[in-house]
Parts: C-alpha cells; sequence; structure tokens
C-alpha cells in the first residue's frame, strides 16, 4: 500500500513539472530573434520575428524608431520596422526586450545604401470597366477596317485580271 501511494505522489509531482515546463518556456525572455532581409536598403522595411515573448514587448534600433511586437497564432512574436532614410550604410545592432523580462536579445542586421527598386502595383490591380470598354472598341475598329482593307484589295486584283 505505501509503494502504491509513493508512485501516485511521485507521478502526480512529475505531471506537474511537466505541464508547468512549457510555461516557464513560453515567458523566459527572448531567444531565436530573426531579421528578414539581412540586408535593407535606407527607407526600407525588415521584419523582426522573435521567439519567448509570450506578452508582447519592444524592438529598437539606431537605424529605426522603436516598434511594439505583436503576438501570432505559432507561438512567436513580430514586428516591421522602417530604416530611416538617412540612416548611414553599415551594420546595425536591434535589442528586442519582452514585456513581463528584463532579458535582451540582439541581432545584427546591415543597411545598404540606396533605394532600391520601387516595384508599383506588380498586376494585382485588373483592368476597370472603362479600360475594358474601350480595349473591345479599338479590337472592333481593327476588326473592320482589316475588312475593308482585304475587301477593297481583293476588288482592284480582280479587276485588273
Amino acid at each position: 500500500m505505501r509503494a502504491s501511494r509513493a508512485l501516485a505522489v511521485t507521478a502526480t509531482a512529475c505531471a506537474a513539472v511537466a505541464l508547468s515546463a512549457p510555461l516557464a518556456v513560453a515567458t523566459n525572455g527572448p531567444r531565436n530573434v530573426t531579421v528578414n532581409p539581412f540586408e535593407v536598403h535606407q527607407g526600407g522595411t525588415i521584419h523582426i520575428r522573435v521567439e519567448g515573448c509570450g506578452h508582447g514587448g519592444s524592438v529598437t534600433s539606431n537605424a529605426f524608431s522603436r516598434v511594439e511586437l505583436s503576438d501570432n497564432e505559432s507561438g512567436h512574436s513580430s514586428a516591421r520596422a522602417r530604416i530611416h532614410e538617412r540612416t548611414t550604410p553599415g551594420h546595425y545592432n536591434l535589442a528586442v526586450r519582452c514585456s513581463d523580462d528584463d532579458r535582451v536579445a540582439t541581432h545584427q542586421f546591415r543597411v545598404v545604401e540606396g533605394r532600391g527598386a520601387l516595384g508599383g502595383l506588380g498586376g494585382s490591380v485588373g483592368p476597370s470597366s472603362t479600360d475594358m470598354a474601350v480595349g473591345g472598341g479599338l479590337v472592333g475598329v481593327a476588326a473592320v477596317a482589316g475588312s475593308l482593307f482585304v475587301a477593297r484589295r481583293r476588288r482592284t486584283s480582280g479587276a485588273s485580271v
């Protein structure tokens, strides 16, 4: 009887420790900081992703203004930061601090000179009804003009025979 009671107490203690471990890991400070892209142009935007900040936090750097972390469903926190236009090209560090922890995690990134490619809409906007009407009208005019040209040419070549 004593052995079964001791076994039950041990199993309960192990279960309590096992169930509390994920909670301790989830809020033990920032870790696995990633920056995408690593090289960013002056005035560009970087995406920062962090694990371990379950209740938000902030990211600071000399290259951009302070930004707040937002929580995702996947257990990660993320933020987007826009690099200052006049940031001197070179290597910079960012510092991540969670709201519920004093620990700080750092990560390096690089600012490169120039503005990069300004992409525009990239096909994300389709033609409007006005564009379709103008295009259809032009196709119709081209078809009529082509038919008249072929018919007139046929008449002139048939008369000379």
